[in-house]
């Protein structure tokens, strides 16, 4: 039987209304998404992956990324996030092995730490079509800031979905790192865009994911988690942002303005 996985990368509400408007557009084309037996999310990916795994209205969720700004959404953190992401790419540049690496990027996600993230788990806990893992398997990819090392939370993890959410998107200097049990966790998006290695043991993997920026923040690259997958005999098929859609993001105040939803979501063709 042929095992299939869906894998959503990280990058902010470009990402997650790109995401969204993409499945919405397979999905006319006679693709369902949602059929996928493993869903793998990385920080905004990992709440597209919730949605789609448990069962939401593609229709609705396309919808919602059309209308106005949601005046409830939990903006994000007046920061210098110019400054905190040289300091993550020096970090990074520092060297070592990926944990040294992620190690040090935990650090400064804890001593920048902003203000109260009470409305922004508000929010993203509005959006999630339940407050329980879906019964369909789900991989929520993140990075223990003490260990350095990538911590992927499951159903039988004892973590709450939205817990784990917020966890997998906690970028550094935007949003709180999450504790659990004693220890912190920010967005595994530092530690691969995509985190498509997951996926190994799946015959079919269908990945979407944002570029890399330049230079990338992440210690271990998409090519090399594809390498990974195929290595293992799994037949992948990735999807990146086109130039219109990359255009449409360039448009707007960047990756983490709620203007960027609607032009992201409308430029859901595949490329």
């Amino acid at each position: 039987m042929t095992r299939r996985a869906l894998v959503l990368g990280a990058g902010g509400i470009a990402a997650y209304a790109w995401e969204i408007g993409l499945a919405c557009g397979m999905a006319d084309a006679g693709l369902d998404v949602r059929d996928a037996d493993l869903f793998v999310g990385t920080s905004a990916g990992s709440r597209v992956a919730a949605q789609l795994a448990g069962g939401d209205l593609l229709e609705q969720l396309f919808r919602s990324q059309l209308a106005r700004p949601n005046p409830a959404a939990a903006p994000a953190p007046r920061v210098d996030f110019a400054r905190v992401r040289a300091d993550v790419i020096r970090a990074k540049q520092a060297g070592g092995a990926p944990a040294d690496i992620l190690k040090r990027m935990g650090a400064i996600a804890l001593a920048a730490q902003p203000g109260s993230s009470a409305a922004r788990r508000n929010f993203v806990a509005s959006q999630l079509p339940s407050s329980s893992w879906p019964a369909r398997e789900m991989l929520i990819a993140t990075v223990n800031t003490e260990t350095g090392e990538r911590t992927v939370f499951d159903s039988a993890s004892g973590i709450s979905l939205l817990d784990a959410i917020l966890a997998s998107g906690a970028v550094a200097g935007i949003y709180p790192p999450i504790e659990f049990r004693g220890q912190h966790f920010m967005d595994g998006g530092f530690y691969a865009l995509a985190n498509s290695d997951l996926a190994v043991g799946c015959d079919r993997v269908l990945v979407l994911t944002l570029r890399a920026g330049n230079p990338p923040l992440a210690v271990v690259s998409l090519e090399s988690t594809i390498e990974e997958l195929q290595a293992a005999g799994a037949r992948v098929e990735v999807i990146l942002p086109d130039e219109a859609t990359e255009a449409a993001f360039a448009s707007t105040g960047g990756m983490f303005d709620p203007a960027v939803a609607a032009p992201a979501a409308r430029e859901n063709s595949v490329s």
